[in-house]
């Protein structure tokens, strides 16, 4: 059937793709063709798949999966496909069989289904609780198999799974319906090796190692270094953004029920943005400031340095603070734009590394020569140790958003291209 579709398969690809073992678990790296796999895969499952039953894509979010896997599906299965729905995201075979193309962010549209054949890509990032309560369920009756498929995102459940599959000292398989594979960037022998050596010299080595080496060994302590941090007096050019990192108000708290104080200190961050993408740090201001103090705080802010952007984290602690911020502003005929930060799905530690270390282990981060750097020097060295107060660092981190010069909105194609050099992602 391969050859009657013209599928044309990597060396890496055809050693899982032959494979028979029920569940197979791919690490691969940036551009190893991961998603055209996947979807070479379900074609050919969907034209194997027994009456009463369908196989499934399941990517982070619904967005991805329609950007990734739709139109790839369409391109490589022309011949086999009999009618699409755009709206529910279904394929129809020319046997009958359907192909759906699911998010994990909706854990409902999961339910419900005997499949036949799942891939879960980029399963790094999708909870654990999507595969062991929904759809190894829906693999039951069928004894139905699963291609899980992903880079990975330090040691987490992906990380689990792929251990099943691995061989233990003996060289004997760990479990038998289990078998892993680790690929990196270069398994694809059509990039051309200089644009993975301009990849390395350019991306942080957190980025480089995870996304094009594939590696689970990406975190943990001794993430920023020492001899990273630089100072600077203020460059001649460029203009000012500012992020801020609200701590938790007491009045928020009990509102919400929470009987624990806030220890966690509120931090406003103003970086000057070089022309050339580089960030000078002019101070992080920093206090355990109730509501109306850091709603002050954050109009002298705006009154001094005239930021072109200010950006908020997006949630009930903006919700609680805006109202008094707007008040000041209009009192005072100072006046921004608050826009909102989001975490992005991401865990403190990730989205922290991923802002910050690529920039500063290139030297494209310098810190006001005349300030006081101490605290954050200590938090950013001592990051991420349990336990340990990082909110100058972790406001420092949402500058970040404010500061892509280029964005791609179609970030979310085929392989999640990298949008921003500097951060790596």
């Amino acid at each position: 059937m391969t050859t009657e579709l013209n599928f044309a398969l990597l060396k890496w690809q055809q050693s899982v793709f032959k494979d028979t073992t029920r569940f197979k678990v791919v690490a691969a790296g940036r551009r190893c063709g991961k998603s055209r796999l996947s979807a070479i895969s379900l074609l050919i499952e969907g034209l194997n798949c027994p009456e009463g039953s369908a196989v499934m894509y399941i990517a982070p979010t619904l967005g991805q999966a329609r950007s990734i896997m739709w139109d790839l599906l369409h391109e490589l299965g022309r011949p086999i496909i009999k009618s699409s729905h755009v709206n529910n995201l279904e394929i129809t075979l020319i046997n009958g069989r359907k192909i759906l193309v699911r998010g994990a962010d909706n854990p409902d549209s999961l339910r419900g289904m005997s499949l036949t054949f799942v891939v879960l890509d980029e399963c790094a990032f999708v909870k654990e609780d999507t595969w062991q309560k929904i759809i190894r369920a829906s693999l039951s009756d069928k004894k139905g198999r699963a291609l899980f498929i992903s880079t990975p995102s330090g040691r987490n459940w992906f990380y689990d799974i792929f251990k099943l599959g691995s061989f233990d000292d003996e060289s004997e398989q760990i479990d038998e319906e289990w078998k892993s594979w680790h690929f990196t960037t270069q398994d694809n022998e059509t990039i051309d090796p200089k644009e993975v050596e301009a990849a390395k010299r350019t991306l942080s080595s957190f980025a480089f190692k995870q996304e094009y080496l594939s590696s689970f060994d990406t975190s943990g302590a001794d993430v920023f270094k020492e001899a990273w941090f630089k100072t600077s007096e203020e460059p001649k050019s460029g203009t000012y953004i500012v992020a801020i990192d609200l701590a938790g108000f007491e009045e928020v708290g009990k509102n919400a029920g929470a009987s624990k104080k806030r220890l966690d200190e509120t931090a406003i961050a103003i970086v000057k943005l070089k022309d050339n993408g580089d960030w000078w740090v002019d101070k992080i201001q920093h206090g355990r400031w109730d509501i109306r103090e850091t709603a002050v705080n954050i109009l002298k802010v705006v009154r001094d340095y005239q930021p072109t952007a200010v950006g908020i984290e997006r949630g009930a602690l903006k919700n609680a603070v805006l109202p008094y911020l707007t008040d000041l502003m209009r009192k005072n005929n100072i006046y921004s734009h608050i826009q909102d930060l989001t975490h992005g799905n991401k865990k403190k530690t990730d989205r922290v590394v991923w802002s910050l270390q690529g920039r500063m282990e290139h030297g494209r981060v310098s810190f006001n020569e005349d300030e006081d750097w101490s605290e954050f020097k200590d938090q950013l060295i001592m990051f991420p140790t349990a336990g340990v107060h990082d909110d100058l660092v972790d406001a420092l981190s949402y500058i970040d958003q404010l500061a892509i010069a280029s964005y791609n909105s179609d970030y979310e194609e085929e392989e999640w291209d990298v949008y921003d050099k500097i951060a790596g992602y």
